[in-house]
């Protein structure tokens, strides 16, 4: 995927946290797990574009680890709203598979700018 697909994916990933926490139920469990959830979901898209900017080889492998953490931690968030039965998780379903793609494809470039590192 280049970076160009992979940014506009970044930013509907954060465009649909938000629609997901705009319709979140009112209480106060789901405003916490909400206002995290939409922390991480949309500093996905925001790290992403800082590591499409590099300053060097380590800077971007850096970078993209936090956009890893972001995505993971995102995924953590929506589980707990499942888990916590705020929200069914057929709603959730493909919300989650985006961000469990966006993760791989973060791992993969990780570890390919790892190796390339190395040569």
């Amino acid at each position: 995927m280049n970076q160009e697909e992979m940014k506009r994916r970044t930013k509907q990933f954060a465009l649909r946290v938000i629609q997901l926490v705009e319709w979140l139920p009112k209480g106060r469990t789901a405003e916490v797990l909400g206002r995290q959830l939409l922390r991480s979901g949309t500093s996905v898209g925001a790290n992403y574009r800082a590591a499409c900017r590099p300053k060097s080889s380590p800077d971007f492998i850096s970078k993209m680890g936090t956009v890893e953490e972001e995505a993971d931690e995102s995924l953590y968030w929506m589980e707990l709203l499942v888990e916590a039965g705020i929200v069914k998780s057929e709603d959730l379903e493909s919300l989650m598979k985006e961000s469990d793609e966006l993760l791989a494809m973060t791992v993969a470039s990780i570890n390919t700018a790892k190796r390339n590192r190395k040569k």
